[in-house]
């Protein structure tokens, strides 16, 4: 084939039309439109740029529909190019989502639409969000918003920022009852919660995890709880790395209990190797800390109580490293 043909078949045939034909299937809660999330048991595969591109959050795969093929089939780019001309006209069966795009021209300057956006207050609706649904202490809510690590966003949703190491604002995480995302236009780095200046690193995969696991530790003095955002960006490996490299820090993967998380867990273990920094891998026994946070305030009740009586403090379960 000549280089334009190419590149009209590859314009004709969306990724998730692959991915679909795979057997994968979309995420729906975890979706949004500019990046779609599908899965196939613990395979996940994330749908960009209007279908045309894909990565892998589990390894660095990324690329168009050809590279796609080749990554899930293993097949010589002969066989990939059969492949995708025979999905020409795939008509697909998956549920078309259905959230309205945001209009380019509402959108200001990151700095401008987090300056806007009020702090929660006791009884507002962010507020009761965080404390009915996500079961976070009030202190920890209260702190979060004393260090304006929350914001309120529409619905009842909340804003945690992404901030770079001259703490300015790059973006924000989205969650709330109905929709969870990241900022249009932002740029994904850390959430920072806890006293910045800490050597014990603990990195989690959402804002939400971070300050649950803060509440389940009792937000340890020598800790600071970070969240990449469930992702895993060039600015954000940058960025544990130049916290990893500090004098006397320990690295903890707080990451989520299932394959994703493992993934994430071994990067760290990566980088902490490369700095030559303590490590450890902090696993929940629900499948992440806000889950362990709901369960323990569930299942403790007056046994929990007799223990903040005495002065103990429920921590993490730790596994055994190996």
């Amino acid at each position: 084939m000549e280089k334009n043909e190419l590149e009209e078949l590859r314009d004709r045939v969306p990724c998730a039309a692959v991915l679909e034909q795979a057997g994968f299937a979309i995420d729906l809660k975890e979706s949004t439109r500019r990046a779609v999330k599908h899965r196939r048991g613990n395979d996940i595969i994330i749908v960009i740029h209007e279908g045309r591109g894909w990565f892998d959050p589990l390894s660095d795969a990324k690329g168009d529909v050809y590279s796609l093929v080749e990554h899930l089939e293993g097949t010589t780019f002969v066989e990939v190019l059969d492949h995708v001309a025979s999905l020409v006209g795939f008509v697909s069966k998956e549920p078309v989502l259905t959230r309205p795009a945001r209009a380019a021209e509402s959108i200001d300057s990151i700095p401008e639409r987090w300056a806007k956006r009020r702090k929660p207050w006791p009884g507002s609706m962010t507020w009761r969000y965080l404390r009915d649904e996500r079961c976070l202490p009030e202190a920890i809510i209260r702190d979060a918003i004393r260090h304006d690590l929350v914001r309120e966003g529409p619905r009842g949703s909340m804003w945690a920022p992404h901030r770079d190491g001259e703490g300015a604002v790059t973006g924000w995480e989205e969650r709330g009852p109905e929709w969870r995302g990241f900022s249009t236009g932002g740029a994904k780095m850390l959430f920072r919660f806890g006293p910045l200046h800490a050597l014990r690193l603990c990195v989690t995969e959402a804002a939400i995890d971070a300050m649950s696991l803060g509440a389940l530790e009792r937000v340890r003095s020598d800790s600071i709880y970070l969240s990449t955002g469930g992702g895993w960006s060039p600015a954000t490996d940058t960025a544990i790395r130049t916290l990893a490299a500090q004098e006397g820090v320990q690295l903890v993967a707080a990451t989520d209990n299932n394959a994703q998380g493992d993934t994430y867990a071994d990067r760290l273990m990566a980088a902490a190797s490369e700095a030559n920094c303590g490590f450890e891998r902090l696993r929940p026994m629900e499948v992440d800390w806000n889950a362990e946070l709901k369960a323990r305030s569930g299942k403790e009740g007056e046994g929990r109580e007799k223990e903040e009586g005495e002065g103990r403090l429920p921590h993490a379960r730790r596994p055994r490293q190996g």
